[in-house]
């Protein structure tokens, strides 16, 4: 899923270059490559001794976090962690390992500031919902049983499997969008969260309050907030 992102991050980069100016796509590529599959590898191949141990080492302690934090609050919490702060961190530094050493300044101030001005803030969130999706079909695969709540109701047979169904089909169309900074996926989006905030708070209503409803409804609330703020980066 990483080198997914990757592959999208480094094509846009070396598509911005100017024709004339010499490049270095396929040694970028391997780097970052090689960082996806060991957090600070790219780094270190490339000679970057001090990068490589420092992006590895937060790497690893963001991972140990997610580890901690669901042992303390449950499974559900963990990969909330760590596809909140691990993940797109995890990209970042594949994506430092790409664009190699600063002229000057910060190495991950430049590839904070070169990831926020080309919108790949966006491109992690569009990794985070196809990471959802696939996780929400492994669910339902497991539990074919579990009745979704929809509006104050659990719909079981056709009904129920298409209420089920929705979120990873809704979340893989965003995710997809995302990545490529579809302003159509903007669109979708703000439905997809219409939907899930009204059946979050009319479900909150008839069943009471939950540590994971409650948790959904404000992660919601705050993407939903997120990407309105940076909507300008939806482009194509």
């Amino acid at each position: 899923m990483c080198v997914l992102l990757q592959h999208v991050i480094v094509a846009r980069t070396a598509t911005s270059m100017p024709v004339n100016a010499p490049t270095h796509s396929t040694s970028d590529h391997r780097a970052a490559l090689y960082s996806t599959l060991l957090p600070g590898l790219g780094q270190l191949l490339r000679g970057r001794r001090r990068a490589a141990v420092f992006y590895g080492f937060i790497t690893i302690l963001l991972i140990v976090l997610s580890y901690a934090l669901g042992r303390l609050s449950g499974r559900a919490a963990e990969v909330f962690f760590f596809m909140l702060l691990a993940l797109p961190w995890w990209a970042l530094q594949s994506y430092d390992a790409a664009l190699g050493p600063a002229g000057s300044g910060s190495d991950v101030a430049r590839t904070g500031r070169k990831a926020w001005a080309e919108g790949h803030d966006i491109r992690v969130l569009g990794l985070l919902f196809l990471v959802s999706a696939a996780n929400d079909a492994i669910i339902i695969a497991k539990n074919p049983e579990y009745l979704l709540p929809f509006f104050c109701t659990k719909l079981d047979g056709a009904a129920g499997f298409v209420t089920k169904a929705l979120s990873p089909v809704l979340h893989t169309w965003v995710g997809y969008g995302f990545l490529r900074l579809k302003k159509w996926s903007l669109l979708v989006y703000l439905v997809y969260a219409a939907y899930g905030t009204t059946n979050a708070v009319v479900n909150l209503t008839c069943f009471g309050p939950g540590r994971i409803r409650n948790t959904l409804l404000i992660a919601l609330l705050a993407f939903t907030s997120y990407i309105l703020w940076r909507r300008h980066m939806f482009r194509r």
